[in-house]
């Protein structure tokens, strides 16, 4: 305020002697005063202004009296705005001269502005420019003409001030650093910018149980790969929703049911680190993805991981863990553990129930030496607790006659004492039946005591009811003497269980009605006769079962095992009979009879008219046949169809091919009389000529057996990580698969018509 009234006096002091009248001379005098003031105050600019306006009318009256003086006035005037000018133009010079000019820097300016980053748009140095301060009106003058010339100039000043704005370039830039469009991108960088420029959801965001019905129906499908993008893609990338644990335990249980033993146990993995609790339901589904590895060794590994991850937690397992654990390790091969699994729950107080039962005659099933001996230890342990086996027990029985077999002699004595005492020919020793009644009756263990039999004759006592042992009823019946040195195929050790008629009985006591699985699972275990395989035929059609594909499939494969290949050609007439279709497991179990390469090529003919592709199985049985056959022509066109078609060799076909060729050559060292006949000769040339082409097309050249095997050999998750082939085959493709088999009664096959035994056909004559 103080200054204001200081520059309004000086303003009437200049201004007062011009309006009477005063001299040229004066006024220049006061003018030089102003513009010193001027030098001064820099901020007497808008005031200068209204002094030249308001000295305007003045000077016009003094050039109309003096006409002399108003042209010295004028003159005044413009050397006035002419030394002004010079003074800003000198200064700004000088400033140039000294910074940039002396110093050699406009130089380098001028050099680095490409370059430069930060574009900053250079000042004007007058000071009058730089900070433009807001006309006011001229409240001494009311004209429209004065109102719209100031609008005008405060326009062209607001103008300039949005141009003498800097810009600094990049404000994430620091520095004076320069970005090189050579320089690599940080992969970190570039994902952490596309995950924040992308938008948060491209869908609606969708509730859990949504989210979960999703999942469920491509877990319906056997869409395992689809069902996990739902979680990873679906919820995590694009809808950013964090998942319960809910859906990880409905992922895992999906994993583990398709086998997919690595994915679920990574889904463990994410569900602890996004701290989610880890429920009862989420370990038996670990146990049964162990289970359900693809191999054993990594199913072992991870269950027994998961175990010691539990007892350091301090989880107490419910009966469902143990059952899933008792399954996990039995499956892996390891009965020792799962047995010692139900012991502990009997410890902790556990029921036992058909069920655990159950899961203890499946780890049974994995021993393949002495899995049969075990399974009618626990068998009989079931009964002994006053638990009914149901229609899985007998199943699992079945699985471990067909797969196992009862070890040595001494400790299958034993267990007949154990399960039936008093049945053994001739007392035992002292020492021995000590043994046994020190065996505590509540336990489940399965190590058998050694003996010193070499071979067990059985009583024979015939009962009324069976005419067959039966060592599964309650107290067995022994009808006939058994040798049981010669029991060593499954059929064998089926009559043992009483055969068809004995085990059917036994089922029907605990009310247990068979199913057309059951039955398919029965014809690998009965005797291998024509006789044989229509009683079972009679019971499925007694009992009003509708039959499928798989249970003609396994009767072709029993015949054709044992080359009766007319039979198994009957079963065809059967099929139609029935109102099935072949599918290519049909052809697969059909080749396993092509002991011609006549009936090989006609076999592929039909799957060709049928539209089935070829596959690995279907050329490996017939290669079979032509090593066992010693016929050249026959494995040189098997291996010609293989490389045509693009097939994959697998182990069996490697080592079929390996061992014909080293017999080939064994044969020729040793001299043998069939090996110098020209026709051997020939045929021997050309099949070493295909072997080697062979090897070379699959780049085994130069590799040993193992070592090629092991090349070919696919991985244990290679089918999870690969698209669904959409090939020819109607059985392997992903839509067929989803399908429901087709089942038709039998009524319409005359059973009573089929052939009671094999007939024998003209001997085979060798193709050379």
């Amino acid at each position: 305020m103080p200054f204001t009234c200081n520059v309004r006096k000086r303003m009437a002091m200049l201004v007062l002697p011009l309006s009477s009248n005063s001299s040229a001379a004066c006024t220049f005098k006061k003018l030089n005063k102003l513009h010193k003031i001027q030098r001064k105050l820099p901020h007497l600019k808008m005031a200068l202004r209204f002094f030249s306006l308001t000295l305007r009318p003045h000077m016009c009256r003094i050039q109309q009296r003096t006409p002399n003086h108003g042209l010295q006035l004028k003159n005044i005037l413009q050397l006035q705005s002419r030394l002004s000018v010079l003074q800003w133009e000198q200064i700004s010079l000088l400033h140039v001269r000294i910074t940039d000019q002396d110093a050699g820097l406009q130089t380098k300016r001028e050099a680095n502005r490409p370059t430069n980053p930060f574009h900053d748009t250079i000042l004007d140095e007058d000071p009058r420019r730089q900070f433009p301060e807001r006309a006011h009106r001229n409240k001494f003058k009311n004209s429209n003409h004065f109102e719209k010339e100031t609008e005008k100039q405060e326009k062209v000043e607001r103008k300039q001030q949005k141009e003498t704005v800097t810009n600094f370039g990049d404000p994430d830039t620091f520095g004076d650093a320069k970005i090189s469009s050579t320089q690599p991108e940080d992969p970190g960088d570039a994902q952490e910018e596309e995950f924040i420029s992308r938008p948060t959801r491209h869908s609606r965001k969708l509730r859990t149980k949504e989210y979960a019905r999703m999942i469920k129906e491509h877990l319906n499908a056997r869409r395992i790969n689809d069902a996990i993008a739902v979680l990873e893609v679906r919820m995590l990338r694009e809808d950013r929703v964090k998942p319960e644990n809910y859906i990880y335990n409905l992922l895992i249980s999906g994993c583990a049911k398709a086998g997919y033993t690595r994915k679920a146990f990574r889904l463990y993995t994410k569900m602890r680190q996004h701290g989610l609790k880890v429920t009862g339901g989420t370990y038996t589904s670990l146990f049964n993805a162990c289970a359900n590895a693809p191999s054993q060794v990594d199913g072992l590994s991870k269950a027994r991981q998961l175990r010691e991850n539990m007892l350091e937690k301090g989880y107490e397992p419910n009966l469902k863990n143990y059952h899933a654990m008792i399954k996990a390790y039995g499956r892996c091969g390891d009965i020792e553990t799962a047995y010692m699994l139900a012991d502990e729950m009997l410890d902790r107080q556990l029921p036992l129930n058909a069920e655990s039962f159950n899961f203890l005659l499946q780890a049974c099933a994995s021993d393949e030496k002495n899995g049969f001996r075990h399974a009618l230890l626990t068998w009989h342990k079931m009964l002994q607790r006053g638990i009914s086996p149901d229609y899985y027990s007998f199943n699992n029985m079945l699985r471990c006659v067909r797969d196992c077999g009862f070890g040595d002699l001494e400790s299958m004595q034993q267990v007949l004492e154990r399960i039936a005492p008093g049945v053994a020919s001739g007392e035992l020793p002292a020492g021995k039946e000590k043994q046994l009644e020190s065996t505590p009756a509540d336990s489940l263990s399965i190590a058998p005591r050694s003996g010193e039999v070499n071979q067990l004759e059985l009583s024979t006592q015939p009962t009324e009811q069976l005419e067959l042992p039966n060592l599964l009823l309650p107290r067995p019946q022994l009808g006939s003497v058994v040798a049981l040195a010669e029991v060593t195929r499954p059929h064998e050790r089926f009559l043992l269980l009483g055969g068809i008629t004995g085990y059917l009985e036994l089922m029907k006591v605990h009310n247990v009605t068979p199913n057309i699985e059951f039955f398919t699972t029965m014809l690998e275990v009965v005797p291998p006769t024509n006789a044989a395989e229509k009683q079972v035929l009679s019971f499925v059609r007694k009992i009003g079962l509708k039959a499928d594909i798989d249970f003609f499939n396994i009767l072709i494969k029993k015949r054709s095992m044992r080359f009766d290949y007319e039979s198994a050609r009957e079963v065809l007439s059967m099929i139609r009979t029935a109102g099935l279709k072949p599918d290519i497991v049909t052809y697969g179990v059909l080749a396993l009879g092509c002991r011609t390469q006549e009936q090989a090529r006609e076999l592929l003919q039909q799957m060709k008219e049928a539209g089935i592709r070829m596959n690995m199985p279907i050329l490996g049985a017939m290669l079979r046949q032509g090593c066992a056959q010693k016929s050249f022509a026959y494995i040189n066109e098997i291996m010609q169809l293989c490389l045509e078609e693009g097939i994959k060799p697998n182990e069996s076909f490697l080592r079929h091919l390996y061992n014909f060729h080293r017999g080939c050559a064994r044969a020729i060292d040793a001299r043998h009389p069939s090996t110098k006949t020209e026709g051997f000769k020939k045929g021997h040339s050309k099949f070493c000529d295909k072997y080697r082409l062979f090897y070379e097309e699959y780049g085994l050249t130069g590799l040993k057996l193992e070592d090629a095997i092991a090349k070919l050999k696919p991985r244990a998750y290679e089918q999870y990580t690969e698209d669904p082939v959409s090939g020819q085959e109607p059985a392997k493709h992903e839509q067929v698969k989803r399908k429901t088999k087709l089942r038709k009664y039998i009524k319409k096959i005359k059973i009573n018509e089929l052939q009671d035994g094999p007939q024998l056909s003209d001997p085979v004559k060798r193709i050379e």
